[in-house]
């Protein structure tokens, strides 16, 4: 399996669903692309994802900027 949006093939697992089986929500090492294996094929499948929205390793080596996360709001 290859990330559907750099198609990087370093992915870690970073859940499973309650029962087991039925989904895993995983996450490219290089990108950062986080999806659950039961979304459908153009969020999942490197050949089904939107041309406009892939990215190879020189459009991240020459990203502008890489937004901060803001803080989380307190209530």
């Amino acid at each position: 399996m290859i990330c559907p949006r750099c198609a990087h093939d370093a992915l870690d697992t970073l859940a499973h669903s309650p029962v087991p089986g039925v989904w895993d929500v995983l996450q490219c090492a290089r990108c950062l692309y986080t999806w659950r294996t039961t979304e459908p094929d153009r969020r999942t499948r490197r050949d089904a994802y939107p041309a406009q929205f892939r990215l190879t390793q020189e459009d991240m080596d020459n990203a502008i900027e890489v937004p901060a996360v803001p803080p989380l709001h307190a209530g």
